[in-house]
């Protein structure tokens, strides 16, 4: 009797197990439907509209040139936000400053609701964000000209402070131990690249030299940024101003013979993979993903409920040093194209 009861106590507890275990199964297939079934959902409202307000137009017009990439991160930012919060976006470049101005006219001229500019030639859009503001249409400055914004009407400034960009780069060149550096201007005319590189010259304690190039001719690029090195072997520093500049750097030490450190300004894809395989050395990383998605989420709560953040001051989306300890973090984030 006592092997019976043993017996059928192992049989009920053999039983209660698979019991369990077909429950526990039950429970992680209801889980994992579930999980599974609030992914496709948030896939579905992806680009859907997450509010009522009305269907308003916000157009950026920006100093980019063809082919930037750092303007692409800002514009996927800026249509995010657009789609979430019910926003016809428009979008237009010209890396001339009179042109750039043109387009802002042109816009005002549609009548759009709102508008994002860049100054990275302020003079030349002064008179075109006055004629904006005296039609009654918000401006938001993003990535260039914060000293300006304020005093062009502008209801805030979302970007780094190139300034303050500038001393982190000559701050982190002293801790690498560099001597010479060169910084390689791509646009003439911009204050945000000239007030970069002043500032990389006021904190660091070697020698600095700005080296300016046609940043619309990249092979010119490359010949400028390799002749310099070649002629001045004692160069053990290259900072570029944006991104697509960096690559350029590399070749042109490579064939240069060069042993200088590349650094630069800006991060996307291809700088995440120098910074992981060490042919970079860091990056500054201003978050333009953040600069275009903030200037049309904020325009929008400007115009549902007259909110201005920052009371005015500059919103500030950088500078962050990243470096080969970061890059594999945010390798995901640098694919999609959103760093």
């Amino acid at each position: 009797m006592a092997r019976a009861r043993t017996g059928a106590r192992a049989l009920g507890a053999v039983l209660a197990a698979v019991l369990a275990a077909t429950t526990l199964a039950g429970c992680s297939s209801t889980g994992g439907k579930r999980a599974e079934d609030a992914r496709k959902a948030a896939e579905n409202a992806r680009g859907k509209a997450a509010v009522t307000t009305p269907r308003w137009t916000f157009a950026m017009v920006t100093h980019s040139g063809d082919g930037d990439t750092f303007w692409d991160i800002v514009q996927k930012g800026a249509k995010e936000a657009a789609a979430k919060d019910n926003i016809n976006f428009l979008y237009a470049h010209s890396d001339e400053g009179q042109q750039q101005a043109q387009l802002v006219d042109s816009y005002i001229s549609k009548k759009v609701d709102a508008l994002i500019v860049t100054l990275a030639k302020p003079d030349a859009m002064k008179a075109a964000v006055a004629k904006a503001t005296a039609a009654g249409i918000p401006v938001i400055t993003v990535n260039s000209g914060s000293a300006q914004s304020k005093e062009y009407g502008a209801l805030t400034h979302i970007g780094q402070d190139e300034s303050v960009a500038g001393e982190a780069v000559g701050e982190e060149l002293n801790a690498r131990g560099r001597k010479k550096a060169l910084c390689v201007l791509h646009e003439q005319g911009n204050v945000g690249h000239e007030q970069r590189c002043a500032g990389a010259k006021k904190t660091f304690g070697g020698q600095l030299q700005n080296l300016y190039v046609d940043g619309t001719n990249m092979p010119d690029v490359q010949a400028s940024i390799e002749a310099k090195l070649q002629a001045d072997k004692a160069v053990d520093a290259v900072v570029t101003l944006g991104a697509p500049f960096a690559d350029a750097a590399v070749q042109a030490k490579k064939t240069a013979g060069s042993k200088a450190e590349i650094d630069t300004f800006d991060l996307n894809a291809k700088v995440a993979a120098g910074l992981e395989q060490g042919t970079l050395g860091f990056a500054v990383d201003q978050q333009p993903y953040l600069q275009g998605y903030e200037a049309v989420d904020l325009l929008w709560l400007y115009k549902y409920n007259a909110d201005v953040l920052g009371g005015g001051r500059p919103v500030l989306t950088g500078p962050q040093i990243i470096t080969e300890k970061d890059a594999a973090q945010l390798r995901e984030y640098t694919e999609r194209g959103t760093r």
